[in-house]
């Protein structure tokens, strides 16, 4: 087998009815597709086994997470690459291909993805396509200055209509782990997603390793899909909300230091955890003692995970995605013009310090 596609399911089961059938349609020969399942207890595995029985499961057992998840189930598969595909992804055919072409055709690069726009529920019941960038992924993510993710398409909670202005393939930060695409020789070179993470951010942490080690990390606009998002988390809630504090402080304690250096890594990140707790703060202030208090745990938990992990060897001098910018502050100033500035800036600017 060339590519394993690989849905790590936990209490989906609606979405695998919806979007499995398509999916499935959509993979040539040389692609099978995997469902690992995380200890789901609606119903999931039943309705496979019912409906889907040439689909191969590999029953996790219990909820280790994203991270521990696709760990435990890509120790399970042999194939040149993986694409790691949420259950609330839509596909149509076509979308694998131009990934696996590029893949094929740049042996520098480790990791690549598609564009995601956005899917959202529509009144009859099904799911409606729109041409709009989708929050988890848009068209390739970077970071800013302080560590902050943002994608070509989406900044903060602002997301752009596709006229086609990223349809170039562009080497960037991060691809979304929503529908990502790595070689399996870099997965276990790298030992795979760091599973402190559990879930959010870790495949920002597992490209910027990749972009370390010597790979590209590449969106393939050629493919596109559509992501609903939301699935297992809902965006407001606080538990995510801590783990992204929390994860955003890991991926920066293990991959800075390697980018720009020791002292200037400390620095940054001191500048990070205060302004973290200025938001603290302002949540304060504004009656949102859970965000508050999802700022305080996730600070809490990165100080008792920080020395768990492997820290990555220094890199190449220059990581695309990782800029000087600091991506709230011309928000707030530019507005809707924020997504013009950052198209100039990446027409004008390559590097990473």
């Amino acid at each position: 087998m060339r590519t394993a596609v690989v849905i790590l399911n936990w209490n989906t089961e609606a979405y695998l009815k919806a979007f499995l059938p398509p999916l499935l349609e959509s993979c040539p020969p040389d692609a099978s597709v995997i469902v690992a399942d995380n200890g789901s207890s609606d119903g999931s595995l039943e309705l496979l086994a019912l409906e889907f029985p040439q689909v191969r499961t590999i029953p996790i057992g219990e909820n280790l997470g994203f991270t521990g998840g696709y760990n435990k189930a890509l120790e399970q598969i042999e194939a040149e690459y993986f694409v790691l595909i949420n259950s609330d992804i839509l596909v149509c055919p076509g979308w694998l291909e131009p990934l696996v072409a590029y893949m094929d055709a740049n042996p520098q690069c480790g990791v690549c993805g598609p564009k995601l726009h956005a899917l959202v529920e529509s009144e009859d019941g099904g799911y409606s396509r729109l041409d709009r960038f989708e929050y988890a992924g848009a068209a390739g993510g970077r970071l800013d200055f302080f560590g902050f993710p943002f994608c070509r398409g989406r900044v903060l909670q602002r997301t752009e209509a596709d006229e086609g202005q990223y349809d170039n393939r562009q080497d960037v930060l991060w691809v979304s782990g929503a529908c990502l695409m790595t070689r399996s020789s870099l997965w276990r070179r790298l030992g795979g997603l760091d599973a402190r993470f559990f879930a959010h951010m870790e495949e920002i942490d597992y490209c910027w390793r990749a972009a370390l080690a010597g790979y590209s990390v590449t969106v393939v606009p050629d493919s596109c899909v559509w992501h609903l998002g939301g699935g297992t988390l809902k965006p407001d809630s606080p538990f995510k909300l801590e783990l992204n504090y929390r994860n955003n402080l890991l991926l920066l304690e293990n991959n800075l230091p390697a980018t720009v250096g020791a002292f200037r890594a400390r620095l940054r990140i001191l500048m990070r955890r205060l302004l973290d707790w200025v938001t603290a703060v302002v949540y304060l202030l504004t009656g949102k003692k859970d965000y508050a208090r999802a700022v305080v745990r996730g600070h809490r938990g990165y100080r008792s995970l920080r020395h768990m992990g492997t820290p990555a060897a220094p890199g190449r001098a220059r990581i695309a995605g990782y800029w000087k910018v600091c991506v709230i502050l011309q928000s707030l100033l530019r507005g809707a013009g924020i997504f013009r500035y950052l198209k100039s800036y990446e027409d004008s600017y390559r590097g990473s310090r």
